[in-house]
């Protein structure tokens, strides 16, 4: 990775936007930080992780997406905060249905992630290490969010 300090993005994707703009946003900033090169499993799965998550953000909570990026020197936090107080839930996908696999992607794409209420909605956050941490790094990425 080519940014060993600190360095985060935020974006709004409108109700009306489109989950691409917010996989083009990502993707740029993953090149920022050396990922699409150094990473690029894991900055696919990122990018797939915006996909669902701002998909369920504009469908499931019919809300706009707030997107933040941050990078720490150790883990990558991907938040998507939406307006909606419903905390997310796994769906049985049956194999011809066209959703409900959103957050099972998740779980397998990242190293650990969670749902945070807040007072105007909720946020998911994901967590990423690059593949040359040499250990995972998903609980240290909850404590490095911490104050």
């Amino acid at each position: 990775m080519s940014r060993s300090g600190g360095v985060g993005w935020a974006r709004r994707l409108p109700l009306g936007a489109g989950v691409r703009a917010g996989r083009e946003w990502a993707r740029r900033h993953l090149e920022d930080l050396g990922w699409n090169r150094d990473a690029p499993a894991v900055a696919d799965a990122v990018v797939l992780a915006v996909s669902e998550l701002t998909t369920n953000a504009h469908v499931h909570a019919g809300s706009d997406a707030e997107l933040v990026l941050t990078w720490d020197g150790r883990c990558l936090h991907l938040s998507v905060h939406d307006h909606s107080s419903r905390l997310p839930r796994r769906r049985a996908a049956t194999p011809e249905a066209t959703g409900g696999r959103g957050l099972a992607l998740v779980d397998a794409l990242a190293d650990h992630w969670h749902t945070r209420l807040e007072k105007n909605g909720k946020t998911v956050t994901a967590y990423f290490h690059p593949p040359d941490a040499g250990q995972p790094y998903g609980r240290q990425c909850l404590s490095s969010s911490s104050p």
